[in-house]
C-alpha cells in the first residue's frame, strides 16, 4: 500500500490578506496513528497531519473557520475528523462525514450535534462508501440539513445529472467538480454541472487546482476551468486548502502559493470575499 508524502510545513504568507470571517472548506486530520486506527480497505497511509500542524496553515493564511472533511483512509469511522470538528469549535468548525446508507438517527443525530454538516462520497479513493446507497442516504440526513459531497469522475454529472438534481438536499462538488483536466472548460460535464449550479442547490468547492494541473504552482491550466465558474456561478463556489494534500500527482504544494492562485483568480475584492466568507457562511451556516 503506497505511502504518500508530507505536507510542506511552511506555508508562505499569502500576497494578498484574507476578509475577516474567511474559511478553509475542504482538510482533513490523520492521527495520531495509535488512537485512530487506519481503515484496512484505504488506498494510500498518508503521514500524521494534527490539528497542530494545521494551526500554522491557519495562522498564516489568515483562516478563522474551517471545514473538516472524513477522508477516505478512515472509512465511516469518523472519530477523528468529529474529535477535531469538536476541538475546534462550533462557532470555528463544520464537519463532513463518511457514513454507510445503513446509518441509524441517532448516529445522525450525535454527529450532527458534534457539528457535522454534510456526507461525502468518494468515488476515486478506494475506501468510500458505495454510489449506489446515494438515494437511502440522501432521504436520512435531508432531516438535518445537511448536503451530500462528492469527490468523483465528471462521468458523474454525465450519467446522473437529473438522478443527483431530484435529490433531496443540497450538493457539493470538490475539487472543480467532476471535470475531466484534460478537456478543457467547455466540456459537456462543465455544462452539466453548471446547469446543477444554476438550479440553485449545488455548490463547487474551486480547491485542489493541483489535481487539474499537474504542474508547480500557479497552476495556469486551472484558471480556465476557475475562471469559468467564477463568471457564471458567483453564487455557487467555496474554497479549500484540500490540506495535508494527500497523492498530489505533480510537487507537493506550498499553502499559501493555493491562496495566491484563488486571488489571481478572482482579482476583485466582492468576488474574492464571496468565495471565502459569504458562500461559506450560506453553505455551513456560520453566523
Amino acid at each position: 500500500m503506497p505511502d504518500v508524502p508530507r505536507f510542506d510545513p511552511e506555508p508562505r504568507t499569502p500576497r494578498k490578506r484574507v476578509p475577516a470571517g474567511a474559511v478553509d472548506c475542504h482538510m482533513h486530520v490523520f492521527g495520531p496513528a495509535g488512537r485512530y486506527p487506519w481503515s484496512p480497505a484505504r488506498g494510500y497511509t498518508p503521514p500524521e497531519a494534527l490539528l497542530e500542524d494545521y494551526a500554522v496553515v491557519q495562522e498564516r493564511l489568515g483562516l478563522e473557520r474551517v471545514v473538516v472533511v472524513q477522508p477516505s483512509v478512515y472509512g465511516t469511522d469518523n472519530r477523528c475528523t468529529g474529535d477535531a470538528v469538536v476541538r475546534l469549535g462550533a462557532d470555528k468548525a463544520r464537519g463532513v462525514a463518511v457514513l454507510a446508507a445503513e446509518v441509524d438517527e441517532a448516529e445522525l443525530a450525535r454527529l450532527h450535534e458534534a457539528g457535522f454538516r454534510g456526507a461525502r462520497f468518494n468515488l476515486i479513493s478506494p475506501g468510500g462508501v458505495p454510489f449506489a446507497g446515494v438515494g437511502r442516504l440522501a432521504e436520512k440526513i435531508a432531516a438535518h440539513g445537511w448536503h451530500l459531497q462528492f469527490f468523483a469522475g465528471h462521468a458523474v454529472v454525465l450519467d446522473h445529472a437529473e438522478r443527483l438534481a431530484a435529490l433531496p438536499v443540497e450538493l457539493v462538488f470538490d475539487h472543480f467538480g467532476p471535470l475531466d483536466p484534460s478537456a478543457g472548460p467547455d466540456q459537456p460535464a462543465m455544462r452539466a454541472l453548471l446547469d446543477l449550479l444554476e438550479r440553485g442547490r449545488s455548490w463547487v468547492k474551486i480547491s485542489g487546482a493541483y489535481r487539474v494541473d499537474h504542474g508547480p504552482a500557479p497552476w495556469p491550466a486551472a484558471k480556465p476551468f476557475a475562471e469559468r465558474l467564477l463568471k457564471e456561478a458567483p453564487e455557487r463556489l467555496v474554497w479549500g486548502t484540500d490540506w495535508p494534500h494527500p497523492g498530489p500527482a505533480g510537487p507537493m504544494p506550498n499553502d499559501g502559493d493555493l491562496l495566491d492562485a484563488l486571488w489571481d483568480w478572482c482579482r476583485d475584492e466582492t468576488l474574492y470575499r464571496k468565495v471565502l466568507v459569504d458562500n461559506p457562511a450560506r453553505l455551513y451556516g456560520f453566523a
